[in-house]
């Protein structure tokens, strides 16, 4: 799933490992499986009921019978299951008719427990017809009988043979009737006369045998689920029953009905062979699941590969509906954010256009990645979207804000560069950070984080390519449109509030508060020159600044000014002003996020028993989260990933309680001798065995590897060759008498393997085929294997070899004795070969990673014999990925931290800044994997990604008032209050519209996607929030650096003081003691008092002239002066 996705050992990384013998595997078996399954559950409906009963199988072959009975009809044929089955070993027969009858006979492997019993040759679909008999089904099939029947008429000897090898016996007549009753039941049936039902659990104890009783044995692990044994080790009872029905796969499909007449008039292809399949696979698990009444004792839960495969693409797959709604709510939420009392100067369409363009951004982010053929998955397509638009937007609202607190007398065509200049570098720098930390963790070997880091790198810069190119366009366009007084949106209109001109004179100001933050003002200035004795300046005393008289309400003083507040309070004033408003603001409209972190969220928060309260449930939030952490499981199961209340999900619950088995293989590669490598490669199979999670063969059945079935089969035709050799029937000169088995022995003893002298009649009694180490004679071994291939496909397919390159077909006819037919074409060096295994008893991720580690330690060990081998296998395809994972997450958030603060610090120049910005982004990464532990959420390459991802997201919420911070003159406090009101609003609007775009996830149908991402990225979401405007500005105003722009003048101490009793509308500082030589100069002019700079901001030159007037009025006492030096003239 979730495509999801390997890890770390010795000498190279896991996840390249698992791709390189997954792309290895492919190289040689091809893209698909040799089988798919399809999968029968049933469990009682009343907990702990007993299923070992005649009734309870009953109820199970009647959904079983239902299930086998399944058409579809695709490209104008009729597809059943005895078409698309999987069939084992179908042996080449000489004879044309018995040929044909087999292949229509031949059953499909159908793993159930009904093959215990007679009824079970009800599943067999396969039909024949010989004249004057009734036709053959497998339920009256008795194939001793049968032989003997046409004996007269046609030679079987051969098939004889195989069919005694195989111990078919009477096949399914010569076992019990569930019900004996039945009118079918055949005579041979050893219940049949007595008319009893046969002892369930007796029957099913040690597992059941399909038609061949040698190569088709149905373990009882496989079959029975829940079981419960006597004190003796008999069965007593079970809660669960499974069948297992196996179809070919699309190629094998494909390759079977190429050519035939059945397929030819309709194009076949490998495509409509897997069409056919799944629509069969489909229609299998609707009517399996509809084949018992619902007042039935016993349920039925039914499910397909392609069910799976449903089921993951639906998880996978972008919801169109959720990310346009999501789109569609960040949409709303800037523009009516962004929206204003005064149409002339709001900003909705800015706000509308800047979600428009990152969503454009991240989809050609996203196209970008697909062009450059990364793999997409599921962390692609449900957390990338809504990540990347809240990255981007961030920047959005971060310029936007920025564009309206632009000093009121910068020129039009200035504004954007102003705006730029304030906020390019905190733009430059998340965005730059974000991508260089997620190409960096592209270097983790976990295959998901990596396509995922690689894709939000690139979608990071296509973001930041689209707000530093593209939205500056649109805010000169809407600043066009606010200088031609138009309608925010509807721009083709004329705002109704527009062209005002408001004239406030000194006198007016003296008995009224001032509103804070005006944007121009007309004061009386009264200024100190003098003319230094020991040096050739002029010196002017000037005013620090205007300290305006603030109301009782404002405690940080008058150092702080509201952006774009001064529009809103000048224009709010009382009718006592000259010239009266044409339209006024509602009293809510002059309410802003900057207005209430001015004045209500800074001077709280900067409080000290405020400081002191934060770092106390900050530092008891970190301290519960290391907690968390230790509860943290690693693991990721498919009921985890499944709908709750569906029935896929109760057929997973069941699998994953009665019956957690996984078929597995241990492959062998090229690159070794195999013919001198046979101890090496019995020891490695030993080794494998003895794994605690191996599920042992019963004692009286012989390992299911080919090895040793090749080896045994080797054996059977010596001994028959020594027995014919004894009696005479085999001579040096003649085979012709002997039997098959010692014909065959015959013309592998006398091969030599040498092309020029290839037959030796005189190794017929001096050599073996195989020797007393049980080991097979190296110069016969690839020989050997041609025969073996050709004569024994029952037991080549039991063995599920899967030899590459496969070995060459070759007739055996016992009548031919030409040279020719002497001749055996050897098999070429394998390069692929595999043993195959059953794991039990893994129910947690401990125990897979444990089952891991012992066959990758059996395969380590067999490497250093000389044998090439990896263990293959879903238990090592998916949880491979936790034998390091924990270690991989270590380092890649290391990676991005390190990063991080290297960025930080080379872009800030301030290593200061950096190392806070990474404290607070690890302690958020601490505090996210903690509360994953308190909700239950198990990790794994998805969380992984998250949590990863955490680290760029906190740089979103933290790089900007720090660097507010930074570039921001006065105490640590005031610059912490300073940072917040001017990032508090964008960083606010950032998190908001972020949230809205993840709610639509909440309504997804996968109870997994509202876990693991929904809730998962809402807490990262919040953690950013309150780390980036609570924690950071505290510890700032604690640990803060210094200032980085240049200090013009000294702080006044009354900054953060309670505000002195108002004694006027302005209060000019000067210091009480005068220079004892001064020209007085009295002069009156315009103050433009701008907001303080963002970062990267300048002080731009007032765009009017002072007007100087005779007025004076008396100065306040100030504690500094800035001095303003000039040549002195030389008259003095």
């Amino acid at each position: 799933m979730l495509e999801v996705c390997g890890l770390a050992p010795s000498s190279t990384s896991v996840g390249s490992r698992v791709s390189q013998e997954l792309h290895y595997t492919k190289e040689k078996l091809g893209e698909e499986a040799a089988y798919t399954s399809q999968m029968l559950i049933q469990t009682p409906r009343q907990e702990g009921e007993n299923v070992l009963t005649p009734e309870a199988l009953g109820l199970h072959l009647q959904a079983a019978l239902t299930a086998s009975k399944v058409q579809v009809s695709l490209y104008g044929k009729s597809w059943d299951l005895n078409k698309i089955c999987y069939k084992s070993g179908v042996p080449l027969i000489e004879n044309g008719m018995i040929e044909r009858m087999i292949e229509k006979l031949f059953p499909c492997v159908i793993l159930t427990p009904l093959d215990c019993f007679w009824e079970g040759a009800k599943l067999q679909g396969g039909s024949a017809y010989l004249p004057g008999r009734p036709d053959i089904q497998w339920t009256n099939l008795d194939p001793e009988q049968l032989l003997e029947e046409l004996g007269p008429f046609a030679s079987l000897e051969g098939f004889r043979e195989l069919l005694d090898k195989a111990q078919v016996g009477q096949a399914y007549v010569g076992r019990p009737c569930l019900h004996p009753d039945d009118l079918h039941c055949p005579p041979s049936a050893p219940n049949h006369h007595s008319r009893q039902p046969p002892n369930v659990a007796q029957e099913l104890s040690g597992g059941c045998h399909g038609f061949s009783h040698k190569f088709m044995h149905w373990q009882e692990e496989v079959l029975l689920g829940g079981t419960a044994r006597g004190s003796q080790g008999q069965l007593l009872r079970a809660e669960a029953l499974q069948s297992t029905f196996l179809l070919m796969s699309p190629r094998q499909l494909y390759e079977h009905f190429r050519g035939d007449y059945q397929t030819h008039d309709i194009g076949w292809s490998e495509e409509q062979a897997g069409t056919v399949l799944q629509a069969w696979q489909r229609r299998f698990v609707q009517l399996a699941q509809e084949a018992l009444p619902g007042n039935a004792s016993q349920q039925i839960h039914a499910f397909s590969s392609t069910t799976l495969d449903d089921i993951l693409h639906a998880f996978s797959e972008v919801s169109a509906a959720r990310v346009v709604g999501g789109y569609l709510l960040m949409l709303a939420y800037a523009c009516v954010t962004m929206l204003r009392w005064d149409c002339a100067r709001s900003q909705g369409a800015v706000g509308l256009a800047g979600v428009l363009l990152v969503a454009l951004a991240v989809a050609s982010g996203l196209g970008l990645c697909a062009l450059l053929g990364i793999a997409f998955n599921a962390a692609t397509t449900q957390v990338l979207p809504f990540l990347a638009l809240g990255i981007g937007v961030d920047d959005i609202f971060l310029l936007a804000h920025a564009f309206t607190e632009a000093p009121p007398g910068t020129p039009l065509q200035e504004r954007t560069g102003e705006c730029l200049q304030r906020t390019g570098t905190s733009v430059t720098l998340t965005s730059v950070n974000n991508m260089v930390a997620f190409f960096m963790a592209a270097l983790v070997p976990i295959p998901a984080l990596r396509a995922f880091s690689l894709q939000a790198a690139i979608v990071v810069g296509c973001n930041f390519a689209a707000v530093m190119l593209v939205f500056p366009a649109v805010l000169s366009l809407d600043l066009h449109r606010r200088h031609c007084q138009r309608l925010d949106v509807l721009c083709c209109f004329s705002s109704p509030c527009s062209a005002r001109v408001i004239q406030i004179l000194p006198q007016e100001l003296e008995d009224r508060t001032v509103p804070v933050g005006i944007a121009h003002l007309t004061a009386t200035v009264q200024a100190f020159a003098h003319c230094e004795a020991n040096s050739q300046h002029v010196v002017t005393i000037l005013p620090p600044q205007a300290h305006l008289v603030p109301p009782p309400s404002d405690p940080l003083g008058s150092e702080l000014f509201s952006p774009g507040g001064s529009t809103r309070d000048l224009l709010g004033q009382e009718e006592g002003t000259r010239q009266k408003a044409a339209c006024k603001s509602l009293p809510c409209a002059r309410w802003n996020l900057a207005h209430f972190a001015r004045y209500h969220f800074a001077p709280l928060l900067l409080q000290s028993h405020t400081k002191a309260m934060v770092l106390v449930l900050f530092g008891a939030l970190l301290g519960l989260s290391l907690y968390g952490a230790t509860l943290v499981q690693d693991g990721l199961a498919l009921t985890d990933v499944v709908p709750r209340g569906t029935k896929e999900h109760a057929f997973l619950s069941a699998q994953l309680r009665y019956f957690s088995l996984y078929e597995v293989a241990l492959v062998t590669q090229g690159g070794f001798d195999y013919a001198h490598s046979q101890r090496a490669l019995f020891d490695l199979h030993q080794r494998f065995s003895s794994l605690k999670a191996v599920l042992p063969p019963p004692a009286t059945q012989a390992p299911r590897t080919w090895l040793h079935y090749y080896r045994n089969w080797l054996q059977g035709i010596q001994a028959a060759f020594d027995q014919d050799w004894a009696s005479g029937r085999i001579t040096r000169h003649s085979y012709r008498n002997g039997s098959e088995d010692g014909a065959l022995a015959y013309k592998l003893l006398i091969q030599t393997g040498d092309v020029q002298e290839p037959l030796d009649f005189s190794q017929l009694t001096t050599r073996k085929l195989v020797d007393k180490e049980g080991l097979i004679p190296p110069e016969l071994f690839y020989l050997g294997l041609t025969v073996w291939v050709s004569s024994d496909p029952l037991g080549l397919a039991a063995s599920q070899a899967n030899f590459y390159p496969p070995p060459p077909e070759w007739l055996h006819d016992k009548y031919d004795t030409t040279g020719e037919n002497l001749r055996i074409p050897a098999a070429q060096p394998l390069e692929f070969a595999q043993f195959p295994f059953l794991l039990h008893g893994l129910q947690k991720t401990a125990d897979f990673v444990e089952a891991i580690k012992g066959a990758r330690a059996a395969c380590a060990e067999a490497g250093r014999a000389g044998v090439r081998a990896y263990p293959s296998g879903s238990p090592f395809l998916f949880w491979e990925q936790y034998l390091g994972l924990r270690h991989c997450f270590l380092l890649a958030v290391c990676i991005l931290l390190v990063c991080t603060f290297l960025v930080c610090a080379l872009l800030l120049l301030n290593p200061w800044t950096a190392g806070l910005i990474v404290l607070v982004l690890a302690m958020m990464t601490v505090e996210l994997f903690g509360i994953m532990g308190f909700l239950g959420i198990k990790l794994s390459a998805i969380p992984v990604v998250i949590l990863v991802a955490s680290v760029g997201i906190g740089v979103e919420f933290t790089v900007h008032v720090a660097l507010g911070f930074l570039t921001t003159q006065g105490s640590r406090n005031l610059r912490a209050a300073r940072a917040l009101e001017h990032t508090f609003a964008p960083v606010t609007d950032g998190a908001v519209s972020t949230l809205l775009g993840l709610l639509m996830l909440a309504g997804s149908n996968f109870d997994f996607i509202i876990r693991y991402f929904f809730v998962v990225l809402t807490v990262l979401t919040l953690l950013g929030l309150l780390h980036g405007l609570v924690l950071l500005p505290v510890l700032l105003s604690i640990l803060g650096p210094p200032p980085e722009v240049v200090q013009l003048y000294k702080e006044s101490p009354e900054v953060l003081s309670p505000p002195a009793p108002r004694v006027g509308g302005l209060r000019w500082g000067m210091s009480p003691t005068l220079p004892q030589s001064f020209a007085r100069v009295t002069t009156s002019m315009t103050v433009a008092l701008h907001p303080p700079p963002l970062p990267g901001a300048y002080i731009h030159p007032a765009s009017d002239e002072p007007t100087w007037s005779p007025a004076a009025i008396p100065a306040a006492s100030s504690s500094s002066n800035l001095s303003s030096r000039g040549l002195c003239p030389t008259t003095g």
